[in-house]
């Protein structure tokens, strides 16, 4: 989400069905007319142009971002998962402009959002507040968050959902996925429909707010006592399907810890590699989604504040499984434990590990002499990545191969690559292996 120190606008949400597939409809005659002029234009200067570099010209970009904000909900979410997710494998003017997503600030206009509270509180929905903040302290892909006090005191955080945005998601992932595969992202052997109707269905439980009421008050209690991590306290009683209520808690953006003390960095990133563990190993429920305006730090209290528990979901036992056999293979040093549990897991596709075979190797060496040098993993040096990269685009260019890992263990792994990615941001020293021993002997003994 944003903060409020963005500067925000006004635009009302399209709700309606058909209003929002005219939105898709013009998107598609903006780029199209694009993908003319830039061909006109390429072969006026003596070029023999490709569709793909057509389609993927920053004017071409900049019309799918600015719309995908605009419609928000499922749409705008899916373009931010693309960027966050697979920034390193898109062309540089699209990963950059699409990262424009996850700092989007328009908001409902003030009547919007009347008009939606009282479908959900009723008309004198204002007279069970002493204030009620009208312009948004954050907003996002599917709601956006108002500050708020009660007529005792009690100072509140309320999530307003937009409207028609539960009733357009099936639409307009279906759309959205219709963009990649025009684009020519996505090659037309890749078989994205289990991907998504996972999405789907994750967007609507991201939708339902009583659901992520839920998801908040099971965090809430099992991080109880733990002097590490604040989780808000639910308000049921003004909770919807479409409005969430919960105490309001202060903080500061989790990315102010880059001026921080190198310990105190290490400290929360410990903290945060920790729970993903337990999440993993343990509780087997994982908050999801990684972004950043998930986290907020209390200076005060030295504690990490958990926002947002609308991607939560179960992982099933033989995803664990694999995870903790991936983990143990990696702890043995082992390049074919890895590999094999790779494959087993579902993150290597039979037919790119036997043809792509030196380049996974090398893959795999790189990594594990990064995770097994003795003492802290140094999230700051950031030079194997290059070398990772630059084998996985290797791979990427054979098309053929493309292969789509189960879909629970993608969420998995975007939890643990945006973890990775915070701390990188933090430039945090973790000792990886010492948590990950302690927690696979904790596991395997339960």
């Amino acid at each position: 989400m944003t903060d409020d120190s963005s500067p925000s606008r006004g635009r009302a949400v399209p709700s309606g069905r058909l209003s929002r597939l005219g939105a898709f409809g013009r998107l598609a005659a903006g780029v199209g007319g694009g993908v003319v002029a830039e061909g006109a234009r390429r072969l006026a200067a003596g070029e023999r142009p490709r569709l793909g570099d057509m389609l993927l010209t920053p004017a071409n970009a900049t019309r799918v971002a600015d719309q995908l904000s605009h419609l928000r909900g499922a749409a705008m979410k899916l373009g931010q998962m693309i960027s966050m997710d697979a920034g390193d494998m898109l062309p540089p003017e699209l990963a950059t402009i699409l990262a424009r997503l996850r700092n989007n600030a328009h908001h409902m206009p003030p009547q919007q959002l009347d008009t939606v509270l009282a479908r959900e509180w009723g008309r004198d929905w204002r007279r069970r507040f002493a204030h009620f903040q009208a312009h948004p302290i954050a907003a996002a892909s599917i709601g956006q968050v108002h500050r708020a006090n009660l007529p005792d005191g009690s100072e509140l955080a309320i999530k307003v959902q937009y409207p028609g945005v539960k009733e357009s998601i099936d639409a307009d992932v279906d759309n959205v996925a219709t963009l990649l595969r025009v684009s020519g992202l996505l090659p037309k052997e890749l078989d994205i429909a289990p991907l998504l109707g996972e999405a789907k269905r994750q967007l609507h439980e991201e939708a339902d707010y009583v659901r992520e009421g839920d998801m908040l008050a099971r965090y809430r209690a099992a991080l109880a006592g733990d002097p590490a991590f604040v989780v808000p306290a639910l308000h049921s009683d003004l909770t919807t399907p479409r409005v969430l209520a919960m105490d309001f808690v202060a903080g500061t953006p989790i990315e102010a810890l880059e001026t921080a003390e190198p310990p105190l960095r290490d400290r929360v990133m410990a903290s945060l590699i920790a729970l993903v563990l337990r999440e993993l190993l343990d509780w087997e429920l994982m908050q999801t989604d990684p972004n950043f305006a998930n986290y907020r730090w209390q200076a005060d209290t030295g504690r990490i504040v958990l926002l947002d528990f609308g991607a939560t979901r179960s992982i099933p036992a033989a995803t664990v499984a694999n995870y903790r056999a991936l983990l143990a293979a990696g702890l043995s040093g082992s390049r074919d434990a890895v590999r094999a549990a790779a494959i087993a897991a579902g993150f290597l596709g039979a037919a790119a590990a036997a043809r792509h075979g030196p380049l996974i190797d090398t893959m795999i060496d790189v990594i594990l002499g990064e995770l097994n040098r003795p003492g802290p993993f140094d999230f700051g040096d950031r030079a194997f990545v290059g070398v990772v990269r630059e084998q996985g685009m290797e791979m990427a260019r054979d098309r053929a191969t493309w292969h789509l890992p189960p879909a629970d263990t993608l969420f998995v792994q975007r939890k643990i690559s945006g973890t990775a990615l915070l701390a990188a941001r933090l430039r945090a020293r973790v000792d990886i292996r010492a948590m990950v021993e302690t927690k696979l002997d904790i596991a395997l003994t339960r």
